[in-house]
């Protein structure tokens, strides 16, 4: 496989941008920014600026870092991890490692401060836990490279 210029010269610098220096931090300040917009929306209720936070969040979680396979920058024909979802490339496929913790705490933490602020309202639990969910089940080590279903097999 060829490398490409720049960068820290790995093959495959997916598997390590979401352990770079200050990537916790935005993360957070970006999840940050989009509740304060859904906020400022004069419509919306405290409770369903919580749920559109968590729902809008693990929607993207779940997009970005199990559904998207491969790497964009590198050729689908010879890349080794065309067949991998983004989560399992991280960190080179290692368990329980630090960035993989954290990417694992952060819905659930948004699920108890979203529980929290809507008062365990069933209208705003139910869609919240089952998105708590669909977006934790994938992260788990037993589900390492398993396809359910056959969805985003190839």
């Amino acid at each position: 496989m060829t490398s490409i210029a720049g960068g820290h010269g790995e093959a495959n610098p997916n598997s390590s941008w979401l352990s770079a220096r200050g990537f916790w931090l935005a993360y957070l300040l970006g999840l940050l920014s989009v509740h304060l917009l859904f906020l400022s929306v004069p419509f919306v209720s405290i409770p369903w600026a919580w749920t559109a936070t968590n729902l809008l969040h693990n929607a993207a979680h779940l997009y970005f870092l199990h559904v998207i396979k491969g790497a964009p920058w590198l050729s689908t024909e010879n890349d080794p991890s065309r067949r991998w979802t983004h989560w399992e490339q991280i960190d080179d496929g290692v368990q329980m490692t630090t960035t993989r913790k954290f990417l694992t705490a952060v819905p659930i933490v948004l699920f108890l401060l979203t529980c929290l602020y809507t008062r365990n309202n069933t209208e705003h639990f139910i869609p919240n836990f089952i998105s708590l969910v669909v977006v934790t089940l994938p992260k788990l080590p037993q589900f390492h490279g398993v396809r359910l279903f056959n969805i985003n097999k190839y």
